[in-house]
């Protein structure tokens, strides 16, 4: 059983996962910051690997990978930092990049890096899923959960894709759209939820505009988890390491969907 799926085990149990940029604001931080993440009630750790044309992100996550490229990042980097957080911690760790990365680096090499450094799934917003086969085969030989997404417009032909070549769990997106903060989820999203369940047990985590606490609350209501990344890049933002009032965040926000009905 991989570390994801270990998180998965206990079916009244709703995963919290954390996205945070890395390389943002500096490379020191991020390390600080997963591991304060980690303590602070975290189930999973998204390790963004910045990149220059990130489709799937709003103006806070945009920011942040810009920035984190001008501090030098680089694919070796995001190993690194996963191998220095990896030593210090056993939480699930989660890369999530675009396509040209891991083309630029070599599909095998990227899949046998993150079984060396112990990255857990990777996340590619742009790859539909089976449209790469080398890289669903080399994620599956060296033990990497593939994590594809649906959203509320998604087909049921596209959630039958999704669920035959994702692993570890689906990422559901709340709404049509990039990522960033919002005020409420598409109308639609429960059923989709709903036909999504009726076609595998992959466990569902909701991500894309989760603010705060109670709409934690509400995704942990329809889902198995929680995803949650720029709310989280602002608050690094505005308070800089050591990053108190993000821990206090990441509490009340385990709290509140630890009390979801799911």
């Amino acid at each position: 059983m991989s570390r994801i799926s270990r998180v998965f085990r206990h079916k009244k149990h709703k995963a919290l996962i954390a996205y945070i940029t890395v390389g943002y604001p500096d490379i020191g931080a991020t390390v600080q910051a997963a591991l304060l993440l980690a303590g602070s009630g975290c189930d999973i750790i998204e390790l963004g690997i910045p990149f220059s044309d990130p489709m799937a992100d709003g103006l806070t996550i945009q920011h942040s990978s810009h920035l984190a490229l001008l501090n030098g990042v680089t694919t070796n980097t995001c190993f690194e930092i996963a191998g220095r957080i990896r030593n210090e911690s056993d939480i699930p760790l989660v890369f999530m990049t675009y396509l040209n990365p891991v083309m630029s680096y070599g599909v095998e090499k990227f899949c046998a890096d993150c079984e060396a450094k112990a990255v857990d799934g990777l996340i590619i917003p742009d790859l539909p899923p089976g449209e790469l086969p080398g890289l669903d085969a080399g994620a599956k030989k060296h033990g990497i959960d593939t994590i594809y997404f649906v959203a509320p417009n998604s087909s049921q032909e596209s959630i039958r894709r999704v669920a035959h070549s994702s692993s570890g769990f689906i990422y559901m997106v709340s709404v049509t759209g990039v990522t960033g903060v919002r005020n409420s989820f598409s109308s639609g999203l429960g059923a989709v939820i709903s036909n999504v369940r009726k076609v595998t047990d992959i466990p569902l985590c909701i991500g894309f505009g989760i603010a705060g606490p109670q709409q934690a609350a509400e995704a942990a209501d329809l889902a198995d988890g929680v995803i949650i990344g720029s709310r989280i890049i602002q608050i690094m933002e505005k308070e800089g390491p050591p990053y108190r009032e993000l821990g206090e965040f990441i509490r009340q926000v385990r709290v509140s969907i630890d009390g979801a009905g799911g």
